[in-house]
């Protein structure tokens, strides 16, 4: 009996100590992305059309790797308040879908919009699912992220606050709840420059 009453508190736990990666810097990744920010990445959005993510230079944006059948899900709660109130500032939260944790992200594209928008009304964008972790396959975006940061997630929900000039300024783990003060503390200091 106790060992069924321990397992999830175990899992949980192990779960929650690994929210964060750390990323592999060699000197070809720093070399290739450089010169390079956010801002100057293409992605495609959910329904898969390419979008140049200039589309947000200027703003302070929250990257977050997210996902629809996870314990975490309803931080989506959290981040539609974060760019409902933020947004007239010039803020806007970019949303990734990733099925590399757990595989918590099994939808399709209509599905993932539909969940989104008919449980948490998310309003901000949300990109074509992503692959974070290193690797074969993990996004350029995540490539540059983890690069520019020393950080990669290790769970669903990380994430990425990101200056005007599309430069990453800091990593939050999964832990970091969208209504966090230092988050939020953060995320102001930018808008204020």
């Amino acid at each position: 009996m106790v060992n069924r009453l321990l397992t999830p508190i175990v899992l949980t736990a192990l779960v929650l100590s690994s929210c964060t990666r750390d990323a592999t810097i060699t000197p070809e990744l720093e070399a290739k992305w450089s010169e390079t920010g956010v801002y100057n990445l293409e992605v495609e959005t959910l329904e898969g059309t390419p979008v140049s993510l200039s589309d947000y230079a200027g703003k302070v944006s929250l990257v977050v790797n997210v996902a629809s059948k996870c314990g975490l899900t309803p931080q989506y709660e959290g981040l539609q308040a974060l760019h409902d109130e933020l947004s007239p500032m010039g803020f806007t939260v970019l949303a990734f879908p990733c099925n590399d944790f757990g595989g918590q992200e099994p939808g399709t594209p209509a599905e993932i919009r539909s969940f989104c928008t008919d449980n948490y009304g998310v309003s901000f964008p949300i990109f074509s699912k992503v692959q974070t972790k290193e690797g074969e396959g993990q996004s350029e975006l995540y490539s540059l992220l983890g690069t520019k940061t020393g950080d990669l997630p290790g769970w669903n929900f990380g994430k990425y606050l990101i200056s005007h000039d599309g430069t990453p300024l800091g990593f939050y783990s999964s832990r970091t709840s969208p209504s966090d003060s230092e988050l939020r503390a953060a995320i102001e200091a930018e808008l204020d420059r």
